[in-house]
């Protein structure tokens, strides 16, 4: 068989960065919890993108919990979190008791749809938190996105994890909210096995976030806790990795958005075939390469015939408002007139065929559409041209 083509793997630098500080730990024998390489990897991350103080945690999840915590969402409040997105997104809100209202995208940047939004904002005023998502590198409408929070008086927080490295307007992603959070999964643009960070311009949360996540321990001589800790900070190990990878993170920048102009290129003259939106005013990352069909090809089509040939690929991320686990929680459509019951819609069957309807005869909402007819191409930054021309040959062949 074929050597694997991953979808995103960890890539490691050629110059060997992450070994210089890693070595670092060993040698000075600062292993865990925390040490020279978390300060420097927060104070590093937080100069790359502008933002003034940062706390290195566990993993970009833990970020989105402490990101809520800090904004004093509690029991009952209600926080908006965009559909289409992976789960990690929205179980924080879970993680505080909050409630959870999904929004839908909008075709022009697949992210939260600010026509949605702003009629979310009309229904319910008292929201307590708007968590925006910019979407396989996409940044989201930044600027009608704070206008409404600064309009309402809601906080606004990032979800930034597949986005490090993209720009909105000349500005990093994850810099324009109250808060921002990045993440360091394996399958990022750059890693550290696991790992996330919480960015802010507030000094004052980012440290009552670093004591919440080292266990909420009081300054005194023995071990007192006066509120509810969490263990969540960075190991000074794997901050170290971050270190070195933060070095290439605009090499890695440059060969994602070579790999999009390569499938571009190469595949958009196919019928019924689009690559997914790159507006003039955002700079992404394409921390993966996505396509949606509306043509007699169809994603299952794609998916197994590369899955076929030893290559890994995925469906667009399944909306959350469509997940057994939130069905009963509020949706809003990107459509003024779709107004529904709380059921979800057709599960794992809806990437088998194109569909444009419920079964009910009602328009599927843009975030639904986008994942019955989307697919996440192999984006892995340690592609080769022949790689690439692989994948393409294999796609190209279906249209034959």
């Amino acid at each position: 068989m074929s050597e694997k083509i991953w979808l995103s793997s960890p890539h490691m630098s050629d110059e060997g960065y992450e070994m210089e500080y890693i070595k670092e730990a060993f040698d000075t024998n600062w292993i865990a919890p925390l040490g020279t390489n978390v300060n420097m990897f927060e104070k590093e991350l937080a100069a790359k993108v502008g933002v003034g103080h940062a706390a290195a945690l566990s993993s970009g999840t833990a970020a989105i919990h402490m990101a809520l915590k800090a904004a004093g969402v509690e029991e009952g409040d209600i926080v908006f979190c965009p559909t289409l997105t992976f789960s990690a997104t929205a179980n924080p809100i879970m993680y505080q008791k909050a409630v959870p209202v999904f929004i839908d995208s909008d075709y022009e940047t697949w992210n939260m749809s600010t026509e949605a939004l702003e009629r979310a904002f009309e229904k319910y005023p008292k929201v307590k938190a708007v968590l925006v998502v910019h979407l396989y590198g996409l940044s989201a409408d930044m600027d009608k996105i704070v206008e409404l929070c600064k309009k309402y008086n809601v906080i606004l927080i990032e979800d930034a994890a597949e986005s490090l490295g993209s720009y909105y307007k000349g500005k990093h992603t994850g810099t324009f909210g109250d808060y921002g959070i990045f993440s360091f999964n394996g399958n990022k643009i750059i890693t550290t096995s696991g790992g996330g960070m919480l960015v802010s311009y507030n000094e004052e949360r980012i440290a009552k976030v670093r004591f919440w996540s080292t266990q909420a321990r009081d300054q005194a001589r023995h071990y007192q806790h006066s509120e509810v800790g969490f263990n969540y900070r960075m190991s000074n190990v794997v901050a170290g990795i971050g270190r070195g990878q933060l070095k290439v993170l605009d090499k890695r920048v440059e060969k994602k958005n070579y790999i999009y102009e390569f499938y571009k290129r190469e595949l958009e003259q196919l019928e019924g075939l689009e690559m997914m939106p790159i507006n003039e005013w955002s700079t992404s990352n394409c921390w993966l390469s996505c396509i949606t069909l509306s043509g007699h090809v169809k994603p299952i089509d794609i998916m197994l015939a590369l899955e076929k040939e030893n290559i890994e690929c995925r469906p667009v991320w399944k909306p959350m408002h469509m997940q057994p686990i939130f069905k009963d929680y509020d949706f809003v459509s990107h459509y003024e007139d779709d107004v529904r019951e709380f059921v979800p819609a057709s599960t794992d069957e809806t990437i088998n065929s194109i569909a444009v309807k419920h079964e009910d005869g009602k328009q599927l909402s843009v975030s639904e559409d986008i994942f019955n007819r989307g697919i996440c191409l192999p984006s892995d930054t340690k592609m080769t041209d022949e790689d690439l021309n692989r994948v393409c040959k294999i796609i190209k062949g279906l249209w034959v």
